[in-house]
């Protein structure tokens, strides 16, 4: 399966980086299998490139799929969110990008309900974001090429 990375710069060596920003699924190297979702993340840079990665799974790595927007992700979020580790080598799943975020911190801080939060979640779609966690999850992609948007 295709994935791809949206940056600045072309990425033939994928790395985990470690920031002070903390992401929906953790510190991880992110991708999608969405080209659209790739050049908006490219575009926010002031030059964009789309890396385009070759993914065979692993299925020896452990792997958390999340089909849809349920409490189970919701937890995921705000818990890597918050900087608290997970154990999976991969996660897939939706995004809670700057529009679904700001519910989501509503969730935490109270002043949203789980259940509003759900309901808004599900027009936000379609997203998707795979987050390579591991060192032995960035061997399961190999880079095929790059190009500008």
């Amino acid at each position: 399966m295709k994935v791809f990375h949206g940056s600045n710069q072309i990425v033939e060596e994928p790395k985990i980086i470690v920031g002070k920003f903390t992401k929906d699924f953790g510190y991880a190297f992110y991708c999608t299998k969405m080209v659209e979702q790739a050049e908006k993340w490219a575009r926010r840079n002031s030059s964009a490139v789309i890396n385009v990665y070759e993914y065979i799974e692993n299925p020896a790595l452990k792997i958390k799929i999340f089909d849809e927007m349920d409490d189970e992700w919701l937890d995921m979020i705000i818990g890597c969110r918050a900087g608290i580790a997970h154990n999976y080598d991969i996660v897939i799943g939706p995004m809670a990008d700057d529009r679904v975020y700001n519910f989501v911190a509503g969730v935490i801080d109270g002043t949203i309900p789980r259940e509003v939060f759900m309901v808004y979640a599900k027009f936000m779609h379609p997203t998707h974001q795979i987050a390579f966690c591991t060192e032995e999850a960035l061997k399961t992609i190999q880079f095929v090429e790059a190009y500008e948007v």
